[in-house]
């Protein structure tokens, strides 16, 4: 055995080594060139998804007194993107990264300054719909395209889901950071300061995501084109191009490949090697060399587990906005409100430090009942809040808690992934945060007037009875989340 053997065996047997053996996945994967920095663009950019929002209402409640006019502003904006963001990110898909942005980002700033401008003229309050609609529905969707990024540079890689896991602590620190950012600037210097900051952050984060081109996926409709022509319809067979005559004249056979037979015959062409079958006898799918393109793949759903996982996350939507008003009314309620932030802060901390848990390890369960485990541990722990007799117990249960919300982001995104249609990744894992963004807008609507008429256990009731339903679609469907066994092993 060399010296060298000995060496590295003393430092494998190190404290230090040992502390930092769990965050190794993460430095490999930023080893991959160019990944840091499209990854701390990423941060940059989308920190104002913790930010606009909040800063929307602390500007227009200052300027108008009216906190009705100002949520109803801001989850105007909240749908708007809710409703944009998968279509953008099938534009992005088709188009690229790059092409789509930058013109969205150039309608986000005009937006913001529009409302800005609004309020701070002191137009009428109808006045701020509009801006404040078309800012939310523009605000650039940076962490769906991230991911869509690690996928590409991790495809079947079993660090993938490291990289999933450390986005979504990314998530968490963008969620920690900026509420109290906010309204620091909001309320100390200037009210129009939260949303400015919110922006600039939104442009410089997605300038620089953009300006990294040597990591971006490659589009898939580049030209902007339907499959076949700009003028096909979905489904009509492609149009036939002549194909060059035999040397004495005769016309060319009907299934050469410059005339390629309808898409509804299953038979190869004639001058071509039949695509082999599968043992069964049934004919070869539409991705084998005999058909080499999917034109379905643009069809439907972006992903099959969309119809269970986008309502579980609309329902885990309403769950985190109740906890978050439920929580800021029972510190209220034992006359420590300014506390509810630090509250909240642990909820953000616990589940940072089950993110990184949960990314460091390799897992050999399969990926969709991670999910369902992670997610029932976690609404086990929201039932119990209502029941938390002061702010201390509340505070260790909110962390312990939080432990497990990470990990079933992580896994829900890592399905999405798995199961996306080509050329539809990014689209597919926007759905998810659209889903939590509807789940936002209509639960604190909802336990807003809970809060109101019963008090802040009944509206933690209403965040475990959100939670318990989003258990029973996700056990429901668990099927149409099954992986095949290569993917499960991510």
């Amino acid at each position: 055995m060399t010296g060298v053997d000995e060496a590295e065996r003393t430092v494998s047997r190190s404290p230090v080594s040992k502390l930092a053996r769990p965050l190794r996945p993460y430095s490999d994967i930023f080893r991959i060139p160019g990944a840091w920095r499209f990854s701390a663009a990423g941060v940059i950019g989308r920190m104002p998804m913790a930010m606009f929002g909040l800063g929307t209402v602390l500007l227009i409640a200052a300027a108008t007194g009216k906190y009705g006019v100002a949520g109803t502003v801001s989850a105007a904006g909240s749908l708007g993107y809710a409703f944009c963001s998968p279509r953008i990110a099938r534009l992005v898909d088709a188009r690229g990264q790059r092409r789509v942005l930058l013109p969205l980002l150039a309608v986000f700033a005009t937006a913001t300054a529009a409302l800005i401008a609004a309020v701070q003229l002191g137009m009428p309050t109808w006045a701020f719909f509009v801006p404040g609609a078309i800012a939310g529905a523009t605000m650039p969707s940076l962490g769906a395209m991230v991911r869509a990024r690690w996928s590409v540079l991790l495809k079947n890689s079993p660090r993938l889901h490291t990289a999933f896991s450390f986005e979504s602590v990314a998530d968490e620190l963008c969620f920690v950071v900026g509420p109290a950012a906010v309204t620091l600037l909001a309320t100390e210097v200037f009210p129009a300061s939260g949303v400015g900051v919110a922006a600039l952050l939104c442009i410089a984060g997605t300038l620089w995501f953009a300006a990294e081109r040597s990591t971006e996926p490659p589009p898939t409709n580049p030209r902007g084109r339907p499959p076949w022509t700009h003028r096909a319809r979905e489904g009509s067979p492609p149009p036939r191009t002549p194909a060059p005559r035999a040397r004495d004249g005769s016309p060319p056979l009907l299934d050469t490949p410059a005339a390629p037979r309808a898409r509804e015959s299953s038979l190869p062409p004639l001058d071509t090697p039949a695509a082999p079958r599968a043992r069964d006898g049934s004919p070869p799918p539409l991705d084998t060399p005999a058909a080499p393109r999917d034109w379905g793949a643009r069809r439907g759903a972006a992903a099959p587990g969309l119809v269970v996982l986008a309502p579980v996350y609309l329902l885990l939507g309403a769950m985190f906005v109740s906890i978050d008003l439920s929580t800021v009314s029972f510190a209220q309620h034992f006359g420590h409100k300014p506390l509810a932030g630090f509250i909240l802060g642990t909820y953000a901390l616990g589940s940072a430090t089950g993110g990184l848990w949960y990314g460091s390890r390799q897992w050999r369960a399969p990926v969709e009942n991670r999910f369902a485990i992670a997610l029932t541990l976690t609404v086990i722990g929201v039932a119990t809040f209502w029941a938390q007799p002061n702010l201390i117990t509340l505070t260790c249960g909110i962390y312990l808690c939080g432990l497990t919300i990470a990990p079933t982001l992580i896994a829900g995104f890592s399905l999405l992934e798995a199961q996306a249609k080509p050329g539809r990744r990014t689209e597919a894992m926007s759905w998810l945060s659209s889903g939590i963004s509807v789940g936002v807008a209509v639960g604190a609507s909802a336990v807003g007037f809970i809060i109101d008429a019963h008090g802040p256990r009944v509206g933690y009731a209403f965040a475990a009875a959100c939670g318990a339903a989003s258990v029973a679609t996700c056990l429901l469907g668990l099927g149409r989340l099954r992986l095949p066994t290569v993917m499960a092993e991510r």
